[in-house]
């Protein structure tokens, strides 16, 4: 079984794809926050791990004090990191399965979504089921931040057309040289949809890589 706590070493080895995606991440979700209107900043993360992104686009930001909402995280001990480090926000840490709806219970419709770890340890079927359900999690012009490796087959160019084909505008989509890493950043161009909830949006997997 993968630790993933250890996993999350990582992001403190400067130039690893995990600490430039999580630079990458964190000026997006930054930028989201930023860009909505004045008031109460709302924010979903799912597979939330230990909250790195969200803690460091928050640390020092102007806004900080607007946000409020949800990081989902299963693992106890990554849990507990991510409840440390965003403590003195508005966040509230949710150890349970973010790949079910209820999860998400009242804390939706968000301003601001991240999907970060996500899309690359679920199956292709369950991407685009979530992708699709998205427009439920979000408010009016919600961003929708996420990731996904690009080795092959790569699955990026699926997923940015299932954004669009779920009413998704693209606003970057970042591929560091020499990494196999993809950062997204969508941003809601349709109406929301009501809240349904009450369903699995995903299954989280974990596969070695040959």
């Amino acid at each position: 079984m993968k630790n993933w706590v250890e996993w999350h070493d990582a992001y403190d080895m400067p130039g690893s794809a995990l600490a430039v995606r999580l630079e990458i991440v964190v000026g997006h979700v930054a930028d989201a926050v930023t860009s909505r209107a004045p008031g109460a900043v709302r924010l979903v993360s799912m597979c939330a791990g230990q909250g790195r992104d969200v803690a460091g686009a928050l640390d020092g930001h102007p806004r900080r004090g607007d946000v409020t909402g949800r990081l989902v995280e299963l693992d106890p001990a990554n849990a507990a990191v991510a409840r440390r480090l965003v403590a003195g926000t508005a966040l509230q840490v949710l150890e349970g399965d973010a790949g079910h709806s209820g999860a998400y219970e009242g804390a939706v419709p968000a301003d601001v979504v991240l999907a970060c770890g996500v899309f690359g340890n679920v199956t292709d079927e369950d991407i685009r089921g979530t992708i699709a359900a998205l427009p439920e999690l979000c408010a009016d012009g919600a961003r929708v931040v996420w990731t996904r490796h690009r080795r092959a087959p790569d699955v990026t160019v699926d997923i940015r057309r299932w954004f669009a084909e779920a009413g998704f505008r693209e606003l970057a989509f970042d591929t560091p040289d020499g990494l196999e890493i993809g950062v997204g950043v969508h941003e809601l161009a349709v109406p929301p949809r009501p809240w349904s909830g009450g369903r699995r949006l995903f299954t989280f997997v974990w596969v070695p890589r040959s």
